[in-house]
């Protein structure tokens, strides 16, 4: 059910994407972010919870400087910049385990962010917003989380389907770039432009919408449902109170093949996939 990927990644080891869920934290050190905006802005805050959601298991740790939330108002390069780099220094500095993820659209402050000891590229514009980000990605030999967000797609065709012929574009753009297809991981991009139906059909759907439509490819696939309005429209609630929503978006995403998954709340996140890969593929010979 699940397709195994190996993604080699520079001063870490290689990341294994397979039947084992793989926990991305969510770091967002801006003021304004949808669910925990200014918890994490300040230096010392931010460092402190990179660190707590690794103690919880989290696999990858994901840096934001700019929240893409409807509304948010755009962040200049340096100010991007002034936000994510201390921290990426800083947890460098501090040995962190887990590798870290620049979440920007913007080439410039991936390049400084790669050079600052990031490594991987998440891009909310699937690499179709900049010209140069396919260019940094490949200039560095670094993994890039391609996700879809088409504001100008035709309504009138199915989701599934506008996603799939989206990423065709990504992965033209990343193999004329010199990326190679090992080095992409799709995102169906939940919640980014999207009708409550249709993020429930992806969700159906996830794997078919994140392979290739002329060679049928199975790339890895990140899952970013973590507090997000597809739960609260539909439960009625607020981002705080969307963790059990939460947890069933991403255990449906695992059980249809998703691999990554980008989230707020680690450790029962983490819990609750170790229970559906158990159900899935067995429990371990030692389970702890």
């Amino acid at each position: 059910m699940h397709t195994t990927h190996t993604i080699p990644l520079s001063h870490h080891r290689a990341l294994t994407l397979g039947p084992t869920p793989t926990l991305m934290g969510i770091l967002n050190v801006t003021p304004d972010s949808f669910s925990d905006g200014g918890e994490h802005a300040l230096l010392d805050a931010a460092i402190a919870h990179a660190h707590a959601m690794i103690a919880e298991g989290a696999d990858i740790i994901d840096i934001g400087g700019e929240s893409t939330r409807p509304g948010a108002a755009p962040v200049s390069i340096q100010d991007e910049l002034d936000r994510v780099i201390p921290v990426i220094e800083a947890l460098v500095a501090a040995g962190i385990t887990a590798p870290i993820s620049i979440d920007t659209y913007k080439p410039l402050v991936a390049d400084q962010a790669i050079q600052s000891g990031a490594a991987l590229i998440n891009d909310v514009h699937g690499l179709q917003g900049a010209p140069e980000m396919a260019d940094i990605a490949a200039l560095h030999n670094v993994p890039v989380i391609a996700m879809h967000w088409d504001k100008a797609r035709d309504l009138t065709k199915p989701i599934t389907d506008e996603v799939r012929r989206y990423f065709d574009a990504t992965i033209a753009l990343a193999e004329r770039a010199g990326i190679s297809r090992t080095n992409l991981i799709l995102d169906p991009g939940f919640g980014f432009s999207k009708s409550l139906a249709e993020n429930y059909q992806l969700l159906q759907e996830i794997q078919h919408a994140c392979s290739g439509t002329t060679q049928n490819d199975h790339f890895p696939i990140l899952v970013g449902t973590s507090r997000k309005s597809m739960i609260g429209k539909l439960l009625g609630n607020e981002p705080h109170e969307r963790l059990a929503g939460t947890i069933a978006t991403n255990v449906l995403a695992y059980s249809k093949g998703g691999h990554i998954f980008r989230v707020h709340d680690i450790r029962p996140n983490r819990d609750a996939l170790r229970v559906a890969q158990a159900t899935l593929y067995g429990p371990p010979e030692n389970p702890r």
